[in-house]
């Protein structure tokens, strides 16, 4: 039997979005059910909203989000109904080329679910990232559902599903951030915070937080940034070198996803160390080096797919950090809302005030 579920979605390009009611349909083949109790708006929805992703409309927006698993379909084993999961955007395939050499976390055949959610007059869903989370209910492929222990809150756990860990596998997973090391995260969102948290928890010796922000530069601070550059008043790249003995940082995060803070990212990390690119860039935007300083500065360029987590083995651990108090998930949540508030809760995080906006169900 169907379920009418009230939902957020986004019809038309830079529209508001509204709260409508859709029909989830009961899982099929390899599908679950999942009750969401929380969902962080994450910028990724606002770019569906604006037509960056593609142009799909109707979208129905969410997928930051963790809940209770109401049901499965026919095949699957990975959870049962009552498991607490955390939803994730890379449900791996276990047979693409990335799979068969033991990298999962590239996966290149990645799946969601096969039936779609709809309006009440049948018109199809484009669920944000294969997940649709500012829904009552969701319908989902079961590999998206990843089991953590139900200790921890829907509010945090949730946060994993997109921004933290993306920022956080940026610096430790993709950047391989280790105990000594000097770090630079240049851009302090969501995303860039997690990435300054994940490499004060991996041990870095030096983490500077980069960003036009002050408040954002004060939060990074409150994170375990031992330096904040403030890039609207001076030159980023020399401010790094200055504070890592004049040589650049090893590791640098790109949370911005611009050519001229990459530019920033590239000079400004030692020579043989190591860019990593984790904002997310538009389709227009291009960018320009010597080719003789990508060569002579050695090291490697990287491109951060999800945190390059894998959620079945980083979602738990990264859970079971916070339950010991090693990791503040909740220092990640400025306010919880209902679903009424997400359009306000856009203009919020557009304006930089808020880290998380996160619905509560």
């Amino acid at each position: 039997m169907a379920h009418q579920v009230s939902a957020v979605v986004a019809r038309a390009k830079g529209a508001p979005v509204s709260l409508e009611t859709i029909v989830v349909p009961d899982p099929g083949p390899g599908e679950a059910l999942v009750k969401v109790e929380a969902c962080g708006v994450c910028h990724t929805d606002l770019h569906y909203r604006e037509g960056g992703i593609n142009d799909e409309f109707p979208f129905l927006l969410g997928h930051e989000a963790a809940g209770v698993v109401e049901a499965v379909g026919p095949g699957v084993t990975e959870v049962e109904p009552g498991d607490f999961v955390i939803l994730n955007w890379r449900a791996v395939c276990g047979q693409c080329r990335a799979c068969r050499k033991g990298k999962p976390w590239y996966c290149f055949s990645t799946h969601n679910a096969t039936q779609r959610m709809t309006l009440l007059d049948g018109t199809p869903l484009s669920p944000a990232l294969g997940i649709g989370a500012f829904a009552e209910k969701t319908l989902v492929a079961a590999g998206q559902c990843t089991k953590v222990d139900p200790a921890a809150p829907a509010t945090a756990a949730g946060l994993l599903g997109c921004g933290v860990m993306a920022g956080f596998g940026a610096a430790v997973n993709t950047g391989g951030v280790g105990r000594g090391d000097s770090v630079a995260v240049i851009g302090c969102g969501g995303v860039g915070m997690a990435a300054v948290a994940g490499s004060v928890l991996a041990g870095a010796a030096t983490v500077v937080a980069v960003d036009v922000d002050r408040r954002k530069l004060e939060r990074a601070r409150s994170m375990g940034a031992t330096h904040t550059v403030d890039a609207s008043s001076g030159d980023v790249v020399e401010a790094i070198r200055e504070l890592t003995g004049g040589f650049g940082a090893d590791v640098v995060v790109e949370a911005v996803g611009r050519p001229e803070t990459y530019r920033q990212a590239f000079y400004a990390r030692d020579l043989a160390g190591t860019v990593v690119l984790v904002g997310v860039p538009t389709p227009q935007m291009t960018l320009e080096l010597p080719l003789l300083d990508v060569f002579g500065r050695g090291g490697a360029l990287k491109s951060s797919w999800y945190g390059d987590c894998l959620p079945s083995r980083d979602f738990p651990a990264l859970i079971d950090l916070y339950l010991q108090g090693r990791f503040d998930l909740d220092a990640f949540v400025s306010e919880t809302i209902g679903l009424s508030d997400v359009e306000k809760a856009f203009e919020r995080m557009h304006a930089g005030d808020v880290l998380r906006s996160v619905v509560v169900l």
